[in-house]
């Protein structure tokens, strides 16, 4: 499995998730390392983002309207292209 997924999700899956309930994370244009001690899921409301696993894996980018799942144990480096506001949730 990947350690990032993104998908497309239909308001059904969203509501499922529970995912306006979750809190808000907003981030400027900025590049900055992080790492994923548990699994998120977000919920891109607004933004763009490039983020490229540390291993050598490929970049994956991803906007408004994805919901985008991290592994646990993920190192990375965050881009943020436009300015970013989403909805997200640790296991």
């Amino acid at each position: 499995m990947s350690k990032i997924t993104v998908e497309n999700p239909s308001a059904e899956k969203l509501a499922e998730l529970g995912v306006k309930q979750w809190p808000v994370w907003t981030k400027e244009v900025s590049t900055f390392p992080w790492q994923y001690s548990s699994t998120e899921i977000a919920y891109i409301l607004e933004g763009q983002v490039t983020v490229t696993p540390e291993n050598g894996g490929e970049p994956v980018s991803f906007q408004a309207g994805d919901l985008v799942t991290f592994a646990s144990g993920l190192d990375c480096t965050w881009q943020v292209i436009k300015p970013l506001r989403k909805h997200y949730h640790f296991e």
